[in-house]
Order: structure tokens, then sequence, then C-alpha cells
């Protein structure tokens, strides 16, 4: 077996410049923002804009021959043929930011051979930063400079998961869900990063978004935090999520889990569409 890149040298970077993407936009707190709506309502902000700006700036310097996708920005056909993709999210969960809610992150994540390997997030209201490199460990560092290493929960009976999911994108599919499973304990979040790493650190058990509003910007860094604490990422379908399409969106949703729930959590989402189509004569 092939062993893993030493990704020491881009972790190290990719955290120094996170910290300093949270402690700006965490800077923002209070005052005035010009706020936009992209085409599709999303929200975007100037504290969006100067992390982003912040964000790609550092990441270019240090690391020139890579391509960099953010959501501020726009896509570049370079992305598809470079073999190293940073993917930013510089606030993710803008809404929660907005609100005065602690529930938005700053996410980074480092994409080899259309596979995520490396993930950062950052939450600026609290100082938590959760790191991971797949094959290598994660871990959560403390705003006092504690680290501590992450691992998914052993939860594996459906009455006993935690269930996080949005808070944005509500609707009565998550009554299905819980329903279908028999979840009683559920926790609503704006930012996808910060579900899946309460899931990472075993806070959580799943998260499961069927819908197609999540980006590729949304799942790489979280998604490569959660494998290198031995979890599993997967669309509704349960298959690969996809990072070397033109197509942005993960357009078959994400499910995130400890790995122990993984299939129950898709036979349930299985179920529930199969309840909503049409009857064919």
């Amino acid at each position: 077996m092939q062993a893993s890149p030493d990704l020491s040298h881009e972790l190290e970077a990719a955290c120094a410049v996170a910290r300093e993407a949270a402690a700006l936009v965490a800077s923002f707190t209070g005052r005035p923002l010009d706020v936009q709506h992209k085409s599709g309502g999303e929200p975007v902000s100037r504290a969006d804009l100067e992390s982003s700006e912040l964000i790609v700036r550092r990441l270019a310097a240090a690391f020139p021959a890579d391509a960099i996708l953010s959501e501020e920005l726009p896509d570049t056909p370079s992305r598809l043929t470079n073999p190293r993709v940073w993917m930013v999210d510089p606030i993710d969960g803008t809404s929660d930011f907005l609100r005065g809610d602690a529930g938005y992150v700053v996410m980074i994540g480092l994409c080899l051979e259309g596979l995520p390997a490396l993930g950062v997030v950052a939450q600026p209201a609290t100082g938590c930063v959760w790191t991971g490199v797949v094959g290598a460990g994660a871990w959560k560092e403390l705003p006092g400079g504690d680290r501590t290493p992450l691992q998914v929960s052993a939860v594996r009976y459906a009455r006993d998961i935690r269930l996080v999911a949005s808070k944005s994108h509500r609707s009565d599919y998550y009554e299905r869900f819980r329903r279908s499973l028999g979840i009683t304990d559920e926790l609503a979040l704006g930012s996808v990063g910060l579900k899946v790493a309460m899931v990472s650190e075993g806070s959580r058990d799943l998260y499961v978004y069927p819908g197609s509003q999540t980006k590729i910007w949304d799942s790489c860094g979280p998604q490569a935090i959660l494998v290198a604490a031995g979890g599993k990422v997967t669309d509704s379908d349960g298959n690969p999520l996809r990072y070397t399409q033109p197509e942005l969106r993960n357009s078959r949703g994400m499910v995130a889990s400890n790995g122990l729930v993984h299939e129950l959590a898709l036979d349930a989402v299985a179920r529930i569409r199969s309840e909503a189509s049409p009857a064919r004569g």
C-alpha cells in the first residue's frame, strides 16, 4: 500500500490562515455589514469577502502551483486538471453569523487527486479549531492551545443516534427521518462544517442532508476531518462525493456519520424517498 503524503506543512499553513481569518471574521461582530444576496438568495457580507481574500492570498503565496476554489470567487477550469485543489468557505453559516449566533465557521480543505485529504474548521465565536489529515489523525485545538485527538462515537443502534441537522433548510423531512429510525435527540445548527466537526469529535453521531444546496467547499474540509477521525461521508445514495466535476453542488445530498450508523441512515433515506415517489401502475 502506498504511504500517505506528508501534509504537515500544508496543515500548519492551513491552520495558521484559518485562525487569522476566524479572528478577522470575529472582528466584524457588532459592526455594520453591507449584506448582498447572490442569485440563489444566499447572503454574502463584507466579512465573507474579506475572509476569502485573506485566505486565498495566503494559500496562493504558500502554494503557488496549487488550484484554489473559494465560494466567493468565480470557479476556474484549472481545478479540474490540477491534482492539488484547496477548497475554501470563508464563512460557512453566514446566516448564523448575521444573526449573531455562534453556529458559523471558517473552512479550508485540500483535495489530492480528487479526494479530500486535509481539513481545517475554525469557529470564530469560540476560538476552537478542528483539524484532520486522512491517514494521520484528527484533533480539536482549544483557544488556550490544548490539543486533543478526535474519535467518532461508538453508537450503533438507531434509538441511540444523536442527530445534528440543518437549521436553515428546514422541512418536515427531518421529522419523517427521525420517526423512521426512532431518533429522539436532534440538534439544529447552521454550519455544515460545524455539524460534521461535532460528529468527528463524538458529541454527535449523524448528519443527514438530502437536498442539493451544499457545495463541494462545504464538504471537502469537514469530510477530511471526519474520515481522519474514523467516520464516513457519502451522498444520500451511499456513493462518494465527487470533487473533480464541473458541477459545484453535491446534487444528491450528504450523509456524514460515525460509520457505524451509516447504513441505517441510508436505508431510512431510501425508504422516505420511496414513500414520497408516486406509485407506478
